[in-house]
């Protein structure tokens, strides 16, 4: 019988622990990194290496925008050193303190809220004019409800941002992949939870690492029309040459979504 685990919980406690052992997207953006945004020059991910394109944004000065399970004081600060009233969303207390660190550190005005990517109760309908949403909803059960709540505490003509995980990328046997070897072994839908035995699981929970959910293009992307955005852009970005798959095609894609002026 296999041990149940539930996913938010779990993956709070994992994301926390990522923070002690200085998880590379838990270490917070340095001094001269905001010194840097404040000038104007500035940049930031939403999948592993590429840039955002400046243009997905706009002119940030003075907008209101949401990091959506963004915490890690990474983006957050830098797009409030660039002018924008940021209020950062994440599930991991230890991952919000990042962010706090920096904000006091730099004088920046930022707000961070502890809570479930889900749910955005906290936020009243129309809050912000751009949500920047990093590859983190791998790390939920479900994510419809994302897209849903993030087109409701957007602005008509907001923007959302996202960063997405192709599901191939869970489908392999991790023990073939360490020697080199890509060979499928599991099936789509597919997730840490449920799809592994009690003693593969083992291989994550013995170290508290997270666990993801590999969620379906139709849900990430089909999903984020359902909601009622439009999509205008996209692009594709990998891992460097120590990731076996990305040597042979990228597994993550950025998306630029709006919610219309009106719906019709």
């Amino acid at each position: 019988m296999k041990t149940e685990l539930d996913v938010r919980t779990y993956n709070r406690e994992a994301w926390n622990g990522e923070v002690g052992r200085g998880n590379p997207w838990t270490v917070p953006v340095s001094p001269e990194v905001i010194a840097a945004a404040r000038r104007g020059d500035w940049s930031v991910v939403l999948t592993p290496r590429r840039p955002v394109p400046r243009e997905w944004f706009g002119d940030l000065e003075g907008k209101d925008v949401l990091g959506l399970a963004s915490a890690g004081g990474q983006q957050c600060p830098v797009l409030a050193a660039a002018g924008a009233r940021v209020t950062v969303f994440d599930n991991s207390p230890a991952q919000l303190a990042q962010d706090r660190k920096v904000a006091e550190r730099e004088g920046l005005a930022l707000q961070d809220v502890e809570g479930d990517m889900r749910d955005l109760s906290a936020f009243a309908d129309g809050s912000f004019d751009l949500v920047f949403h990093p590859c983190s909803n791998c790390f939920a059960e479900e994510i419809l409800p994302v897209w849903r709540e993030a087109f409701r505490v957007l602005r008509p003509g907001g923007a959302l941002l996202s960063g997405l995980c192709n599901p191939v990328r869970y489908l392999f046997d991790p023990v073939e992949e360490e020697k080199g070897v890509l060979r499928l072994k599991y099936t789509m839908p597919y997730s840490d939870f449920t799809s592994l035995t009690d003693e593969e699981r083992r291989r994550y929970t013995d170290k508290g690492e997270p666990m993801v959910v590999g969620h379906s293009l139709e849900d990430q992307l089909g999903g984020q029309l359902a909601a009622g955005f439009v999509l205008t852009h996209l692009f594709e970005d990998k891992y460097d040459a120590k990731d076996l798959l990305s040597t042979f095609l990228p597994t993550f894609i950025a998306t630029r979504a709006v919610k219309p002026l009106s719906r019709s």
